[in-house]
């Protein structure tokens, strides 16, 4: 559609703020928020988190920088046992609109894979530099860049003072590891009619997700001298756990293949559902014949698998019993079966209907601003379907280059970098969105 006067406005202002915008993203590399496991201390974030809750609050957001209760949060999707939140706030602003507009949430995840310079970066992972248009760093595109675009956006959009609805800005801990900061967002009440989720898609619109499980299997196997001959196990002798691993292996092989054949699981935006093997333990002596292997197991499911909560009991129960049916004709293990621990909290899939508001509204505006959008999904899982399945509150993905659309994926990578030109044209396109969202005071809403 042709765009508004103030439309033009604000793209031009975006425009002007290139800097700007590379600047807040280069700040928030240079925090360290390396994503955790339970029981890792904090690191920046609670810093990182002053930093944006000043900038929103100059600008006239009334913001809300909480530090979650742990205790409250135990049982919650994504929110694994022994979790807290001791030096890791979550952040929610708003931005009260004229009236009689709908509701928009901008959202990021402040938590970074972990980076080792010795890994081969041309450049300390949390010293961003520009070079030849690409802003270089971890975070740079997953997601660091996303919001800054998103922050710059907001500024200007809250300095022009048009919007009818209300504009929330909130970033969170633990995407990367857990799921558990979105979550606590959503108990602490963050709610919209629609939300942008600023996630690396390479200015795709995402309407879509895969869910994922995990499993860790135990194989057993009975331990015994590598170096000497051994009888049948029946008589007494040594079984290898790795070899009697390669049936649950195989089991796992043959329900990715199933499932692939499958008509009734085809999607147009997402690969096939897998599961597969992704760690392996065995042994502890090398001329000993390991009397156990532990392999962990990932599921990643469409949204038609997921059952109607989004939960993946399911496919859990589906898997379980594959391997269980595999293994029961191998003799030693139909007689010492394996056993098949899932892991709490799955991670649920996404699917947003492609007439809803806040999808036609992006993708509009992705084109108005010079971008060639597509509406694709994410083969993992990102924050949005939690705002989505948890709150109500379709989230779409929109961001800047990082996940290889018609490239290679930088996200995760050594030397990730952002293009300079798509944080602009990712803030130029939130900002054009949340007027058409939200509605502007001149438009009566």
């Amino acid at each position: 559609m042709a765009l508004t006067s103030l439309e033009q406005e604000l793209i031009q202002e975006l425009a002007a703020r290139e800097g700007e915008i590379v600047g807040l993203a280069s700040d928030l590399i240079r925090f360290d928020t390396t994503s955790r496991m339970v029981g890792d201390p904090p690191r920046e974030e609670a810093a990182l988190q002053r930093h944006l809750a000043g900038r929103l609050a100059a600008a006239g957001f009334e913001v809300d920088l909480f530090e979650p209760d742990a205790p409250s949060l135990q049982g919650k999707t994504h929110v694994p046992p022994g979790l807290d939140f001791v030096g890791r706030p979550q952040l929610a602003a708003r931005l009260v609109g004229g009236g009689g507009g709908r509701s928009l949430l901008l959202n990021g995840h402040i938590d970074v894979v972990p980076a080792d310079a010795s890994e081969g970066w041309t450049t300390a992972p949390r010293d961003p530099v520009v070079r030849n248009g690409f802003l270089y760093g971890r975070g740079a595109c997953d997601m660091k860049g996303g919001i800054a675009a998103m922050v710059v956006a907001a500024e200007v959009l809250a300095r022009c003072g048009a919007l009818a609805g209300d504009l929330i800005v909130a970033t969170n801990t633990d995407e990367e590891s857990t799921g558990a900061g979105g979550t606590a967002l959503v108990e602490r009440g963050v709610r919209a009619d629609g939300a942008i989720v600023t996630e690396p898609t390479g200015l795709d619109v995402w309407i879509s997700c895969r869910g994922s499980t995990y499993a860790t299997v135990t194989v057993p196997g009975r331990a015994g001298h590598a170096e000497i001959a051994h009888p049948h196990w029946r008589q007494g002798g040594a079984v290898n756990a790795i070899e009697k691993a390669q049936v649950a292996i195989d089991a796992l092989r043959g329900i990715s293949a199933r499932w692939a054949a499958d008509a009734t699981l085809r999607h147009p935006r997402l690969s096939s559902p897998a599961a597969i093997a992704t760690e392996m333990s065995a042994g502890d002596w090398a001329v000993t014949i390991p009397g156990e292997a532990r392999l962990t197991v990932g599921v990643m499911f469409l949204p038609q698998q997921a059952d109607a909560d989004g939960g993946a009991f399911g496919v859990q129960r589906e898997v379980s019993d594959t391997i269980a049916t595999a293994c029961a004709g191998d003799d030693w293990l139909a007689e010492h079966p394996v056993v098949v621990d899932w892991w709490p909290n799955a991670l649920m899939p996404l699917e947003i209907d492609a007439g809803h508001p806040v999808v036609t509204d992006t993708y509009g505006a992705v084109a108005d601003v010079g971008g060639a959008p597509r509406l694709t999904g994410l083969d993992s899982w990102y924050d949005g379907a939690t705002f989505t399945l948890l709150a109500g509150t379709p989230a779409v993905g929109l961001g800047p280059s990082g996940l290889g659309r018609d490239g290679a994926a930088v996200a995760h990578a050594v030397d990730e970098h952002v293009p300079v030109a798509d944080l602009v044209r990712c803030a130029q396109a939130i900002a054009v969105t949340a007027l058409r969202f939200c509605g502007t005071v001149t438009e009566g809403g």
